[in-house]
């Protein structure tokens, strides 16, 4: 079926249930950032392949609203189809919440499916909507019930990361959250983010793409922990060794009936934003629902001492395979033909050849000349374009290990290139360098370094539409809470104070819309630095070691410190990755980390 066709089916649907608009987020059941694709139920009924973005459908319209990653393609991609793009955080552009208030009339009826929103959502929207008396109609899935060759919920084999990996037995983690729960009195902790529980029982999954993580839900007491999951995704070896660390497996949507009787007047500690509304809905009206963030997202986020030295490994590794597909790229990009498409299969290929190489960390975006303003553009069949030996392709990219996860953008100079190219090129290069050179106090968050980063930018008039960084999983999701780098407050999502072991990615960028896009990345572990009568100080360790394209910078633009700055680090790189190259990529590398 086409959209159209799709959103004529839905609202067929809602008409017969008496539903006035339906709510389809891109949330798995675990609020999953991506989602595997039996939840993709938001792009099966607008067409819109990103992977942010809330749709709602009503009988006389239906609109989508995404973030500013993905405006371009979500125009693009929605031409056609009658949906309307709302520009999520642009000046006049409703909120979803805020367009529902407006739009339902008296007595109307929402409705969602209630595994796919969160209990703090759901009792926003019912406050939110309580003066007109709006129904809520949470139990169907409408999406589908007109799928009708949707694909099957993902049951991939499950892997034990040995703590030669983790650095931490599953057994002590169970054990500290265990003492966590104890302080705040709870006699419950409910944990169903994905990511979290494979941290906390060092497994690792398949579930989801690119996110090594397992479809399951967690349930904690002092006596038991049980996890649902489907069993037939653990070997039995696997099963024993759960079960003597006291983790027992049970049906993967028996969880629902388990907290349904969870004792009278029980204690249960989770987080409402993270776990979905069906299932806190079911919790006994008398039990004591203690809101709190996960107690495992500090400790997942602030990476041991094992974590840390094996993460240096992995961007060794990774370092050398992006090193040689850059030589390879600028050697042959005239000789021969190289698409988006074609260039990413290279790079996997260099990856491959890397000792515990397990997969990509997400899908690689190589974004050439214009393709590369669309922030978040991914190639596809229809899309793929050859790359020339003129202008840049963007390169954003990363590599899951048994030593870590990376997370890595280049952008690339394939031969002549313009003076307001490189003037947008070394002003993000500066961004990149002074926010990775910050020293401070303990106590800061990443709102105290974002300017930084924009800084060259702002000074220019100019800015970039997304954060300057992200926390990153050990060997899990790219994208891993709380920790990052931003300028906005966000109430919901507080900054934490950055710890010693926190890896963030320090990304800013420069998108020229039918021009041009520039994003310089690198990773940058949080450490302690010295401490003196004033304090402790901290400072970043920069992890990936890959060269900055000296072809695409005007070094008149950069200061002296900057220009020492981005001298030391290409040192550093040399030093690190030659000993892996061959004779003509040693050369080429001898060159390209040149002094300026």
């Amino acid at each position: 079926m086409t959209v159209k066709e799709r959103l004529e089916a839905l609202r067929i649907l809602m008409k017969e249930k008496g539903v006035d608009a339906y709510l389809v987020p891109t949330d798995d059941f675990h609020g999953s950032e991506y989602v595997g694709d039996y939840f993709k139920c938001r792009k099966y009924i607008t067409g819109f392949t990103g992977s942010a973005g809330t749709a709602v459908i009503m009988k006389d319209m239906a609109g989508l609203w995404t973030d500013g990653r993905y405006f371009i393609q979500a125009a693009d991609q929605l031409k056609g189809s009658t949906i309307e793009l709302f520009k999520s955080g642009e000046p006049g552009v409703p909120t979803v919440h805020e367009f529902l208030k407006e739009k339902l009339e008296q007595k109307m009826c929402l409705g969602f499916d209630g595994r796919t929103v969160s209990a703090k959502e759901a009792e926003e929207l019912q406050q939110l909507l309580g003066e007109k008396d709006i129904s809520f109609s949470v139990d169907d899935d409408l999406i589908g019930e007109i799928w009708k060759d949707r694909p099957a919920l993902s049951c991939e084999p499950v892997m034990e990361l040995d703590v030669k990996w983790a650095g931490e037995t599953r057994a002590d983690k169970i054990a500290k959250i265990r003492e966590q729960m104890k302080a705040k009195n709870a006699d419950v902790f409910v944990l169903t983010s994905l990511d979290d529980i494979a941290w906390l029982l060092n497994i690792r999954g398949n579930d989801i793409h690119c996110c090594p993580v397992v479809l399951s839900y967690l349930i904690m007491t002092d006596t038991e922990l049980r996890l649902y999951a489907n069993v037939s995704a653990f070997a039995q070896k696997i099963c024993e060794n759960l079960e003597a660390d006291g983790v027992k497996i049970y049906p993967y949507n028996e969880v629902y009936s388990y907290v349904q009787a969870i004792p009278s007047g029980s204690r249960i500690l989770l987080s409402k934003s993270g776990v979905n509304s069906r299932l806190v809905s079911n919790i006994p009206a008398d039990a004591v629902i203690l809101d709190e963030v996960n107690l495992t997202l500090l400790p997942k986020a602030v990476k041991n001492s094992t974590e840390m030295e094996n993460e240096r490994f992995a961007h060794i590794k990774d370092g050398v395979a992006v090193t040689k597909f850059i030589h390879w790229l600028k050697t042959n990009v005239a000789k021969e033909t190289i698409t988006e498409l074609s260039a990413a299969e290279k790079l996997y290929q260099f990856r491959s050849e890397q000792e515990h190489f397990l997969g990509d960390s997400f899908d690689p975006i190589i974004a050439y000349g214009t393709h590369a303003a669309i922030v978040h553009y991914s190639a596809t069949k229809e899309t793929d374009i050859p790359l020339e030996a003129k202008g840049m392709v963007l390169a954003d990219t990363g590599g899951h290990y048994l030593e870590g996860t990376t997370d890595i953008t280049r952008t690339i100079v394939l031969g002549p290139v313009s003076d307001k190219e490189k003037k947008y090129f070394t002003a993000v290069l500066r961004g990149n360098l002074n926010l990775a050179a910050a020293k401070f106090k303990y106590g800061c968050t990443g709102l105290n370094f974002d300017y930084l980063a924009r800084g060259p930018l702002w000074e220019l008039g100019e800015d970039y539409n997304h954060g300057t960084g992200h926390g990153v999983g050990y060997l899990l999701n790219v994208h891993e809470g709380p920790n990052g780098f931003r300028w906005k407050n966000i109430p919901d999502y507080p900054a934490p104070i950055l710890e010693e072991g926190m890896l963030t990615s320090d990304e800013p960028g420069y998108y020229l819309e039918g021009e041009f896009g520039i994003r310089h990345e690198n990773l940058v572990l949080c450490r302690k630095a010295e401490k003196t009568s004033f304090g402790q100080f901290m400072r970043f360790e920069t992890l990936t070691m890959v060269p900055f394209d000296l072809e695409g910078i005007d070094p008149k633009q950069m200061s002296d410190h900057e220009r020492k700055l981005l001298n030391d680090y290409h040192r550093k790189v040399y030093e690190t990755i030659t000993p892996y190259l061959n004779e003509d990529e040693k050369e080429w590398l001898k060159q390209a980390t040149r002094e300026i």
